[in-house]
């Protein structure tokens, strides 16, 4: 989508995020002092209070505490006593459009990985949003998923054989992509060569697996799994009925693979955990997706007071209830999701146990997803899951950043890139804390978050 055609509340709050950025540069100092706040750093190590961190040329200059601190000449002190500071929130699984970009912002989404839109215009919004032209998150983008013929949707790039999957991969490299993303009729001998010609651009594949098992695809060296596919497949002893499913469309695949969770022996779901990680593989659940989907006969999912934020015509581009027709869901298939959560969050469980890395991604700006929004939903359903609240941070800020493989972001600490958010509660206390946004530090500059939302 293009910015003449993103709806007119969503072209109001760009502009408006575009004067408070430019409000913020504009004074005699070129760098500010962050005094008082306690700063949970990302790194896993304490909190350290009473904080006192200095950013200049969108870097972080130091870190330190306000005992014996010295406010370096030509540096604006803001004074944050009470406050707590996290870095800058990743949402490692996005599917970017130009009205999501302040929602980001406004709740603390300083990096996104996309991943799939229309191959030009994603790397279009994509590079005008990296070079400052408009205001938004870092945009790391797949550009347009590979996907087995015929694709599963238009807009994707198709492959039949092993020669026409590296051509794909080539395609993607000369268009200047991120990354590569792999979709469901990928099957594992076309999984393979993407992979190998991937590696030969030292780019990372992440796949929505469909035909391809998670066990199979980990072998294989694949970087991420998306939405938790591929894992009923890899603890069943056949799984052709599920890929078959896949193969008909999303709906009918997704709904297969919702169902097959719940009957998923805890051995065999502990013994793909154990495999996956032992391959490294980063696990992006996107629970808030999951749990979305699982609730959408529950009239006040369509009532939450959250969908104010997001443009009236975008709502009615989703239009749930047409999208629940064409799924062919009825009160089986939801009860039937939502008995797939409970063994989802124990393999989640199990993976980390065995050391395997998760990073926190929500699918917006799908059906419900609401962008930056969402993901302060994963991180409290990762907590749900059993995680604590130091660990859904990690998910969402180090780990994502890991999975980039973008080593200045997801840290708070000298020489990193100065993405953070400044919270007025505790979020070790209560994940939920992450929603008390003050102000929101995106590339150096601070802003009020609340100066954005008002403009929806």
């Amino acid at each position: 989508m293009s910015l003449s055609r993103c709806p007119a509340s969503a072209t109001a709050s760009l502009l408006l995020a575009i004067g408070l950025l430019a409000g913020c540069r504009r004074g005699t100092t070129d760098g500010v002092a962050l005094v008082g706040a306690t700063l949970i750093d990302g790194s896993g190590g304490p909190a350290l209070p009473d904080a006192a961190i200095v950013v200049r040329a969108g870097r972080i200059e130091s870190v330190g505490t306000r005992a014996g601190f010295q406010l370096p000449p030509r540096t604006a002190e803001v004074e944050l006593r009470g406050r707590w500071i996290i870095p800058g929130l990743i949402d490692a699984h996005a599917h970017v459009e130009p009205w999501a970009l302040p929602r980001y912002l406004a709740w603390g989404v300083t990096s996104v990985r996309d991943l799939h839109g229309s191959l030009d215009t994603i790397l279009r919004l994509r590079d005008r949003v990296n070079r400052g032209a408009l205001p938004g998150p870092r945009i790391y983008s797949a550009g347009a998923m590979i996907d087995g013929l015929p694709t599963t949707y238009p807009d994707a790039i198709g492959a039949s054989s092993a020669r026409e999957a590296r051509k794909a991969v080539d395609r993607l490299v000369n268009s200047g992509v991120d990354l590569v993303k792999v979709y469901t009729r990928i099957d594992p001998t076309l999984l393979r060569a993407v992979i190998d010609e991937a590696n030969t651009f030292n780019l990372r594949v992440a796949g929505h697996l469909g035909m391809t098992s998670a066990a199979v695809a980990g072998a294989a060296g694949i970087s991420s799994i998306e939405h938790l596919s591929g894992v009923p497949e890899s603890c069943v002893p056949d799984a052709s009925s599920i890929m078959a499913a896949h193969y008909r469309g999303f709906f009918p695949g997704w709904t297969a693979f919702e169902r097959s969770w719940a009957g998923l022996d805890s051995a065999a779901l502990d013994r793909v955990a154990t495999d996956l990680a032992r391959e490294h593989v980063t696990m992006v659940p996107t629970l808030v997706l999951h749990d979305t989907f699982s609730r959408l006969d529950d009239p006040a999912m369509l009532q939450d007071t959250m969908l104010r934020a997001v443009p009236a015509l975008q709502q009615q581009r989703w239009n749930v209830p047409d999208m629940v027709r064409r799924a062919g869901w009825t009160a089986a298939e939801f009860a039937a999701f939502r008995a797939a959560r409970p063994q989802q969050d124990l393999f989640l469980r199990r993976f980390a146990a065995a050391g395997g890395t998760i990073a926190a991604g929500t699918d917006a700006s799908n059906q419900m997803l609401i962008p930056g929004y969402s993901e302060h939903r994963e991180m409290a359903l990762l907590v749900h899951a059993g995680f604590s609240p130091r660990d859904a941070l990690a998910a969402a800020t180090r780990s994502g950043a890991l999975l980039l493989g973008v080593d200045s972001l997801g840290i708070i600490a000298p020489h990193k890139a100065a993405d953070l958010v400044v919270l007025t509660r505790d979020p070790l206390a209560d994940i939920g804390n992450t929603l008390a946004i003050d102000r929101v530090m995106s590339r150096g500059v601070l802003f009020s978050a609340d100066s954005i939302r008002r403009s929806w």
